[in-house]
Order: structure tokens, then C-alpha cells, then sequence
């Protein structure tokens, strides 16, 4: 693979994309590699409004605010904490599976990392169907629909306003609560921070998940003989997570880095400083000298290897904050499936796929 190729972004700016593993992860982990792109004249990802332009979002963040914003919430997300929650994500896995032929995506895939996050953060299971129409318009890339993708994010973040609002005059014991109250010493999280990890976890929590299950069972049902391995010894599924994420994942890209000084990657390859990049995570997953025969689908790959050396959530300071917790969403949901319909095959002739930032199937019959 050459080190770096220019690519062209969804709003037509072109930047150079970092493909080897080792090169994305040294532009994931360089505190030269800045996500402030609000700068005038940088490369953009989307025309208008994008994720790329609040600065009160996490992912904008540079240290020391970055490092404050995770240290105030880390103990939210300690695997301890998400582990308490995998009985009731199990459940919920089961309840939604149907009785015969369903729609693998419309019937699972979509409904159970909503109802999840519903639960988590003490909303109304009924506003699910809004998040998804908020969240298919802000996560548009078309330039046709600027104005749609402009009109989600503002409803959306006052939706996850009024919500923090509401835990603030009624609190109580849901994920909303621990971050109103979550603190480093005598610091918390400002407004903004709150309402944007309410929407960011409300935003990945539905939509990269769902896009993960409909892969990642997709991906088992294109290999029968190892959907039939896992549904023989439904132990392996974390292994198979693991290998589904290495595979598939994610289903959207990280986010492009402004270099603030002149940089040499791993490769040989060298960023000048005000360069904008973009590392391909995928590209990464996908690199030969990292992963042997990476073409190769295999839930038993990583049986034996030093654990999780994907980037599937990233690396470096912004690596994904609720890994934990996607993780066990999959393993749960993947587990229901082949635990309780060990017989499920593909019932679809072809694929429609999304168009937007993450792209996942429209639908997938199975029998």
C-alpha cells in the first residue's frame, strides 16, 4: 500500500489518507494531529454544517480541554460500569428477535440499540423513531441536502437539551444522571459538553451500532460454515465481535487531523505542518503487515493474538469513550441470534446500501 493517496471528501475538498496501520495509528495518537478544523480555508469533510464545527463536542478537542472532558467522564464508562448493564441489553436482544422470517434490519438491527440507549438514558422508548429520522438528516453527505442535515443537528441538540434540562429538575439513576453528576475533583462537565455527549451518544448509540449488528451478521450468514461454527459454540462469539469489527468496522471513518507541525509517519511519509489528513481505519484493519491474509473473514483470528489490535474504535486520546459498551451490545445481540435462531440463512437477492456518513444495508430478509 503507498503510504499516503489524495482522496476526495463528500464536500470535494481532496486531502492526502493515511492507509498503513502504523501510520494511522501514529496520526491518531499525535498531539501534533489537531481536530480543530474551524479554522477558515481548511478542507472540509461535508459542506456546511458537520460534525467537524462544535466546539463543545469531544471529538473537537484538543488537550488540556480534551484530557479534562474524558477525565470527568471516565468513570461512566468503566468496563465495571457496562458490564452491570449487559443482562438487561441481553434481554432486550431476545425480546426483539421474531418468531419466523423478519428483517434483519428493520426488526433487530435498528430497534434494539435504540431501545438500549432509550433505557440507558431514561427516554421515552416512543422517541426512537425521531431519533432516527434526526439522525438519517444530519448524517447526510449529500449537498443537496445541506439544509435537511442543518435542521437535524439544531432539533437534535435541542431535543438532548431539553432532556438534560429534565434530569436536572428530576433526577434519577439513569446514564444522564451520571454524567449531570460525574466530576474530576470540583470539575464537571459545562452545559454543552452535557447536551453534546447526550447527543453523541444517542447519535453513535443508534446508528453506528445498528450498522455494526447488520454487518456483522451479514458478514457471518456470507460464511454459512462459520455462522453454523458459532451457533455450534456460542462462546465464541467476542472472538467473532472482534473479527467482525477488524472486518467491517466501523462503518464510518475517524475524522480528518490538522497537523500543526511538520511530521515523518512510521512509513517515511511526511505531513507539513497546516496539512489536513484523514487515516482510514479500515485501510488500517486491512493492512497485510499487521494481519495475515486480512481479505480472509475469520471469527477464530484472534484466538491466539494479543488482544483487540484492530482500531475499529480508534487509538490515542480519542478512542471511542463507549467501546465497552458497543462491544457488548454486539456480542449480546449476535449471541441472541445464534443461540435462538441457530437455522437463520439470507433471504435477500441483493443489497441497497445507505448513503450517509455510515453506511449500512437498507434491508435484510432472513428465513
Amino acid at each position: 500500500m503507498t503510504p499516503l493517496e489524495m482522496a476526495t471528501m463528500p464536500s470535494g475538498d481532496r486531502v492526502p489518507l493515511a492507509v498503513r496501520y502504523d501510520d494511522v495509528r501514529a496520526v491518531l495518537a499525535s498531539p501534533a494531529c489537531s481536530r480543530n478544523l474551524r479554522l477558515p480555508g481548511l478542507p472540509r469533510f461535508v459542506t456546511g454544517t458537520g460534525i467537524d464545527d462544535d466546539p463543545d463536542a469531544l471529538i473537537n478537542q484538543d488537550p488540556p480541554e480534551h484530557t479534562r472532558y474524558r477525565r470527568i467522564m471516565h468513570g461512566t464508562f468503566t468496563p465495571r460500569q457496562i458490564e452491570s448493564w449487559r443482562p438487561r441489553i441481553a434481554a432486550l436482544a431476545l425480546e426483539l428477535i421474531p418468531s419466523s422470517g423478519f428483517d434483519l434490519v428493520a426488526d433487530f438491527a435498528v430497534p434494539l440499540p435504540c431501545r438500549v440507549i432509550c433505557e440507558l438514558l431514561g427516554v421515552p422508548r416512543d422517541d426512537y423513531q425521531q431519533f432516527v429520522a434526526w439522525t438519517d438528516m444530519f448524517l447526510t453527505t449529500s449537498t443537496a441536502n445541506e439544509q435537511a442535515r442543518y435542521q437535524g443537528y439544531t432539533e437534535f441538540m435541542a431535543y438532548a437539551a431539553g432532556l438534560v434540562a429534565q434530569h436536572r429538575t428530576s433526577p434519577g439513576e439513569d446514564l444522564i444522571d451520571l454524567l449531570i453528576t460525574a466530576r474530576d475533583s470540583d470539575d464537571r462537565l459545562t452545559e454543552g459538553e452535557l447536551v453534546n455527549t447526550v447527543f453523541s451518544l444517542i447519535t453513535a448509540g443508534h446508528e453506528t451500532t445498528t450498522s455494526m449488528i447488520a454487518l456483522g451478521v451479514m458478514r457471518l450468514m456470507a460464511h454459512p460454515d462459520q455462522w453454523d461454527a458459532l451457533a455450534a459454540d456460542p462462546t465464541l462469539t467476542p472472538l467473532a465481535v472482534e473479527e467482525i469489527l477488524r472486518y467491517d468496522g466501523p462503518p464510518a471513518n475517524a475524522f480528518m487531523r490538522r497537523v500543526t507541525a511538520d511530521t515523518t509517519l512510521p512509513s517515511g511519509a511526511t505531513l507539513e505542518s497546516g496539512a489536513v489528513v484523514m487515516p482510514d481505519i479500515k485501510a488500517a484493519n486491512h493492512d497485510p503487515a499487521v494481519f495475515a491474509e486480512p481479505a480472509r473473514f475469520d471469527i477464530h483470528r484472534f484466538a491466539e493474538a494479543p488482544p483487540h489490535p484492530h482500531v475499529a474504535f480508534g487509538y490515542g486520546p480519542h478512542r471511542c469513550l463507549a467501546a465497552s459498551l458497543a462491544r457488548v451490545e454486539l456480542v449480546e445481540a449476535i449471541r441472541a441470534l445464534v443461540t435462538q435462531r441457530p437455522g437463520l440463512r439470507p433471504a435477500w437477492e441483493s443489497v441497497e446500501w445507505t448513503s450517509g456518513l455510515v453506511r449500512r444495508p437498507v434491508s435484510l430478509p432472513v428465513s
